[in-house]
């Protein structure tokens, strides 16, 4: 009779998180679309790509109680907490109203943002 031999398992390595390819970068003007802060306008302050959220300046403002350190004073800070990117949209800059944009590849290979609704290129901020 055959003994019994058990395979050892393979071991599944973590798979480091992707990255998402966002319409939005920092420096961008947007409005939020959806949630508690709809309707409000800020200028994209840092992109999370890995998590695929954005900081805007002025939105989801949440009070952190932070301790005091040597080079810090303690207290309740006031600051923007990162929302989703789908909950934003880009300013139009013809019209000044939200957008979905469309991107193109110029003759040079770069893409290009274009806003739907009057068609007109967005500059990258960097």
């Amino acid at each position: 009779m055959k003994p019994l031999v058990y395979k050892k398992a393979k071991r599944i390595r973590q798979q480091g998180p992707v990255r998402q390819l966002l319409h939005i970068t920092s420096g961008d003007t947007v409005q939020v679309v959806s949630g508690e802060d709809k309707g409000k306008r800020g200028k994209v302050l840092r992109v999370y790509l890995k998590t695929g959220r954005v900081a805007i300046e002025g939105v989801n403002i949440i009070k952190k109680h932070q301790r005091p350190t040597q080079n810090a004073q303690g207290g309740i800070i006031e600051r923007e907490a990162p929302i989703h990117h789908s909950k934003v949209m880009l300013i139009d800059p013809k019209t000044g109203e939200p957008s979905r944009i469309r991107r193109q590849k110029d003759a040079d290979g770069t893409l290009e943002r274009i806003a739907v609704k009057s068609g007109q290129s967005i500059p990258r901020n960097r």
